[in-house]
């Protein structure tokens, strides 16, 4: 009999341990839209420097689907610095922008009599401000009052789309940059000697979404400056809860992801978590 005892004890403090684990549901980071070049209903009107370079053209995404595309192919001519620069983007509070660059670059070798002046890669910039302040000749078309994010090439992941019987590999790169401080922004891509076809640019930021862990409610929170950023959101009890121990928190990353958990709530006497922890219910019988 006591043996019997000890076990129902045993198996009543397991029951009380899992009637207080709160499960994460699986979610996954919000992203913003900032800018899709790949919406545009009609021509982009990007800004290009000079105007022998980038030139606008209607192309084709991976679905088949008509776009609008900048392209140029100076590689016959030495010393190349061929410009286009976006519209002006606000950043609607983001702290760290994420752009996605879908393009496509030929391979200087299939070039007959190519100089050695060929490139396979571009250069991705940014410039904040303010205001819509642009113009052909503001901000100077070169690094610093531009900044630099990354030179950008073409790898070995890549799509395959078959243009009347021209097959295209198209590349897709996401770079990210921050922290942003003033009210919006401006990219620009440089070409300093390519084949290429830059075939559509997205913008975005991200997002922790809104969530319910620990028995509390955590609201969507902007993702930091940083890709190592990580923002603390505090958490709010859910109904019929209360929190115990330390106060409860979250922390969002760069990526859009929630981690780090401290704290919890539990449910108040009388009443139990029900439908993953989500709600505490009172108890019946």
């Amino acid at each position: 009999m006591p043996g019997l005892l000890i076990l129902l004890h045993q198996k009543r403090a397991i029951m009380d341990i899992i009637s207080f684990l709160w499960i994460l549901p699986t979610v996954w980071a919000v992203e913003e839209t900032l800018m899709d070049s790949t919406t545009a209903t009609a021509e982009l009107g990007w800004t290009v420097y000079p105007t022998s370079g980038w030139e606008e053209v209607s192309g084709y995404d991976g679905n088949m689907n008509t776009i609008r595309t900048y392209q140029v192919c100076n590689v016959y001519d030495s010393s190349q610095n061929n410009w286009v620069r976006t519209k002006y983007i606000r950043r609607h509070g983001a702290l760290r922008v994420h752009v996605e660059m879908k393009f496509s670059v030929r391979d200087c070798g299939s070039i007959p009599n190519v100089p050695g002046s060929c490139k396979e890669t571009f250069n991705l910039y940014y410039y904040e401000s303010d205001a819509d302040s642009a113009t052909k000749t503001f901000p100077a078309w070169m690094e610093n009052p531009w900044v630099k994010v990354d030179t950008i090439a073409a790898d070995e992941s890549f799509s395959q789309v078959d243009l009347g019987g021209r097959v295209m590999k198209i590349n897709t790169e996401v770079r990210s940059f921050g922290p942003m401080s003033r009210q919006g922004f401006y990219l620009a891509f440089q070409d300093y000697g390519g084949c290429m076809s830059l075939i559509a640019v997205r913008v975005f930021y991200r997002k922790c979404p809104r969530v319910i862990q620990n028995g509390a409610v955590f609201q969507e929170t902007l993702s930091g400056a940083e890709s190592t950023s990580l923002e603390v959101a505090r958490g709010v009890c859910i109904a019929n809860s209360e929190e115990v121990d330390v106060p409860i928190k979250l922390y969002c990353n760069g990526d859009g992801e929630w981690m780090v958990p401290i704290g919890r709530c539990m449910c108040r006497a009388g009443h139990e978590p029900m439908e993953n922890g989500t709600v505490c219910r009172g108890k019946t019988g």
